[in-house]
């Protein structure tokens, strides 16, 4: 699927992506003074929310927009006790930055709302009253699209409504953004998409958005198309599936005689590590190329063992996303809160066991083990497939399935464990970790390390298309866009 836009103050770039061509613009630091063009009255930006979006956005756009006039301004719920963080980093009622949210909704030019999905659901109507005609609505995730669809309502007919969708959590959004203070490049890529353009300045408006997120390039897509690819990512390889992997694999090594300790290093170490760094800077080939033969024949076997036990609860999870039935689930899970709130997921022997051997890690120690990554990788490549046939464009594809998983999520597993990966995304990110992480656990162990014991053959048809995907020269293309620098999650 080819996209294409026109934009009167960036530079926008062809790049040839298996086969097709898209559009780019590439961010940097040195594009910061052409913002009050591109926001062309816009002279306040009202960032709605504090959850995982909404503290690195507001600051970023602040620190962006320094001495622009532009103001930006956060809107929280009256009495919401993350008035105090916002207040933390600089946003005040005094100095006027800070405000209740319909308050600060009706007063802005471009409002970004960055609330919960179920909020957005619950909420949109008195939310769409609150907006000026004439102004903008940006959103960092389709979901509003996906909601109203299912229930047959619009968008407000004269206002913009545009999305940028940043390709990581918030905490990563944020702290590439400083690592970038010194280093011109560094942040997160992101997604932006043009929904409605009432007045001929909406794609500047969002490219603009991203640019001053920090954006090393940002790539179109449509709401629909972002959603679906978004919802369903978090489910999959970025979040549910990774989770649901080395579940899988921790329990496979303890079995075949490993140690607890050398179980989570063949398991969780190897993927967020090794296999995670040698995909973010050489691509997924390089995994399998870098080990010895025997290796290469277990990578093998795991891979042909693995793929369509995954690729089978994949499209079982898009189809879930794209029927609406996922979006339905995520607001119906948010009344349960009220008498279960979500709980923690590391409390089990495997991330425990993860405490000591992070506490002692030397990085020159962790192996990269063929099956994990033959396991995980897979995956990855099923989740590629599936998305292709579907219709998503080849930049969204490697953002989310291959780039975000390696350069944001994993390095903050490979910090501080799944609990700490999975709750700094958003609730439906985290909600869909929790739902689908136990079905990619029992279908692998059921089918996937099956077959692996009973001695399976390597899949050559199955693993020669993998060797010729055109992902390898999508991710090549895609490497020479990354961050400048890898993600420091330690402040």
């Amino acid at each position: 699927m080819a996209l294409d836009f026109q934009t009167k103050v960036f530079e926008k770039e062809k790049i040839i992506l298996g086969d097709t061509e898209e559009y780019i613009v590439r961010g940097g630091r040195h594009l910061f003074p052409l913002l009050p063009k591109a926001f062309e009255g816009i002279r306040q930006i009202g960032v709605i929310g504090w959850s995982s979006q909404g503290p690195a956005q507001a600051q970023n756009l602040r620190d962006s927009l320094e001495g622009s006039g532009i103001k930006v301004k956060v809107g929280l719920r009256a009495g919401s006790s993350s008035m105090k963080k916002a207040e933390e980093v600089g946003f005040t009622e005094a100095n006027g930055t800070l405000g209740e949210m319909y308050q600060v909704i009706r007063e802005s030019d471009m409002v970004l709302l960055l609330i919960s999905d179920a909020a957005q659901a619950q909420n949109y109507k008195e939310i769409f009253k609150a907006i000026r005609p004439g102004a903008t609505l940006g959103l960092s995730h389709g979901f509003l699209l996906g909601y109203l669809t299912s229930i047959g309502e619009k968008f407000p007919e004269n206002i913009n409504v545009i999305g940028v969708c940043p390709k990581g959590m918030g905490p990563s959004v944020r702290r590439l953004y400083e690592q970038g203070r010194t280093v011109n490049g560094a942040g997160i890529n992101a997604s932006f998409a043009v929904q409605q353009d009432i007045d001929g300045k909406a794609t500047d408006y969002a490219l603009a958005w991203s640019v001053g997120l920090g954006s090393p390039f940002t790539f179109m897509t449509t709401l629909e198309l972002e959603y679906k690819s978004d919802i369903f990512g978090e489910r999959g390889i970025l979040l549910g599936a990774v989770h649901g992997i080395v579940e899988s694999l921790y329990l496979w090594f303890k079995q075949h005689g490993y140690s607890p300790e050398e179980a989570f290093n063949n398991s969780v170490e190897a993927i967020t590590g090794p296999i995670s760094k040698l995909i973010s800077k050489q691509g997924l080939l390089a995994v399998y190329e870098s080990l010895n033969e025997s290796d290469k024949d277990l990578f093998r076997r795991a891979y042909s063992a693995a793929y369509h036990p995954a690729r089978e609860i994949l499209m079982e999870i898009y189809y879930e996303v794209s029927s609406g039935k996922e979006l339905a689930s995520v607001i119906a899970a948010n009344e349960l809160f009220k008498k279960y709130p979500m709980g923690k997921i590391d409390g089990t022997e495997m991330w425990q066991v993860g405490e000591k051997v992070r506490a002692k890690r030397d990085p020159n120690k962790i192996p990269l083990n063929p099956v994990a990554a033959g396991i995980y990788i897979a995956t990855m490549i099923a989740q590629v497939d599936v998305l292709k046939e579907n219709g998503h464009p080849y930049s969204e594809i490697a953002n989310e399935t291959i780039i975000e998983a390696v350069d944001s999520l994993n390095p903050y597993m490979d910090f501080k464990g799944v609990a700490y990966m999975v709750d700094n995304c958003s609730t439906t990110a985290r909600l869909g970790s929790r739902k689908w992480a136990p079905r990619f656990d029992y279908i692998l162990r059921q089918q996937a390390f099956t077959a692996l014991d009973q001695g399976n053959q390597v899949d050559e048809e199955l693993f020669d298309s993998f060797i010729h995907s055109d992902i390898h020269q999508v991710l090549s293309v895609c490497a020479e866009l990354r961050p400048s620098v890898d993600i420091s999650v330690v402040s």
